[in-house]
């Protein structure tokens, strides 16, 4: 079976979707699937080229929204002659719906959150910015594809809202390599003495200092944290600041000017293969977000066993267990309190969740095969 995938961003690029991505092609390759991608052309990354059997073709734009438009061509050449074209949102969606009517070829989009009439409250964009972005997610949902899939039953629930018919739908969850954080494989002394914090209660928290992530709120709840647990401090490693430089200067001025300076240590941001060290270091993981598609940041938290505390939001209690405080989102005071819950040995206890690759690549085989049978 062929299958081309139209995705605005691809593996180098970082994040939960590329991560998503990069491994549902590779297993697909691995069980004899033909597999192509069209993605933009990073920095520094070849225009085309073979990734562990996965064929990646690049090609420049200005920037994502240009890829949008600029791509269609690209997806109607590739597509010919491939059985599925699967994309997600938001930028590879419509070429992706273009060449599935040019060819009459079944269409699957991946769905990882639906951000109608909040754009504004989840990003830093302006008012007008924050309508076009909601009128252009709204067309995606418009366009009709011939499968959805939500990687959570939140994102499930949004989809259903906003018309999505439930036969035309499943949740798939996606995959995590959860022997990558077994906490044996690391040592948390390594950053303890790194910093000086031999003694310290420490919180680490990290990830891109999007609105979304809800850091402002953990940094407003340090004073009260430090009130409860005088010797804590916090450990914050942000990622992504060019991307989101004004984001991140805001977050800076907020440590100035609540005067917590000498109780957060702002932390470089490290390779994946070396974040466990710090989720071992820590005595408590907060993750304040606002919303989560999937939740990587939760599961990875919680298959070190360090007592996380996290916001009660979209996806977040349908990944997260072990050891754990879920508190309202928006809110310093319930992280504060979530926190001194965890210095006190105070939380739920449950069994970590597993989510095997394996079962999601069989899954969206099983799709796959679905359509290809109905075409």
């Amino acid at each position: 079976m062929k299958i081309c995938f139209i995705l605005e961003y691809y593996h180098p690029h970082i994040g939960g979707v590329e991560y998503l991505f990069k491994t549902l092609t590779e297993g697909l390759r691995k069980r004899g699937y033909e597999v192509t991608v069209l993605t933009r052309r990073l920095k520094g990354t070849k225009g085309r080229e073979f990734v562990d059997g996965v064929r990646v073709i690049r090609i420049r734009t200005l920037n994502r929204y240009v890829f949008t438009f600029f791509s269609i061509p690209w997806a109607i050449f590739l597509a010919r002659g491939c059985d599925i074209i699967h994309t997600t949102t938001f930028n590879g969606a419509f070429p992706a719906w273009v060449a599935s009517k040019v060819w009459g070829i079944p269409a699957v989009i991946t769905i990882l959150e639906v951000w109608l009439k909040k754009w504004r409250m989840l990003t830093d964009m302006n008012w007008l910015s924050a309508l076009v972005h909601n009128l252009l997610e709204r067309m995606i949902y418009l366009l009709s594809f011939d499968f959805y899939v939500a990687i959570s039953h939140s994102t499930e629930r949004q989809l259903s809202k906003v018309g999505v018919q439930k036969e035309r739908m499943k949740v798939i969850y996606n995959g995590f390599e959860h022997d990558f954080f077994n906490p044996e494989r690391y040592d948390g002394d390594i950053v303890r003495e790194r910093y000086g914090l031999k003694d310290a209660f420490i919180c680490f928290s990290w990830g891109r200092p999007g609105v979304s992530k809800g850091h402002e709120y953990l940094i407003m709840a340090v004073p009260r944290i430090v009130e409860k647990i005088p010797h804590a401090v916090l450990l914050l490693m942000l990622s992504d600041k060019e991307t989101y430089r004004r984001r991140y200067r805001y977050l800076i001025d907020l440590i100035r000017k609540l005067e917590v300076s000498s109780k957060v240590i702002l932390v470089e941001p490290v390779p994946r293969g070396e974040l466990g060290f710090y989720l071992k270091a820590a005595d408590c993981i907060v993750i304040p977000s606002i919303a989560e598609g999937f939740g990587y940041a939760a599961l990875e938290a919680c298959s070190i066993g360090t007592p996380v505390v996290a916001s009660d939001t979209t996806s977040i209690p349908e990944v997260i267990g072990g050891r754990y405080v879920l508190v309202e989102p928006k809110n310093p005071e319930a992280i504060a309190k979530g926190v001194e819950s965890v210095y006190k040995g105070e939380y739920r206890t449950s069994e970590l969740k597993v989510f095997p690759w394996d079962r999601a690549v069989a899954e969206y085989m099983g799709v796959y095969d679905a359509l290809s049978s109905q075409a």
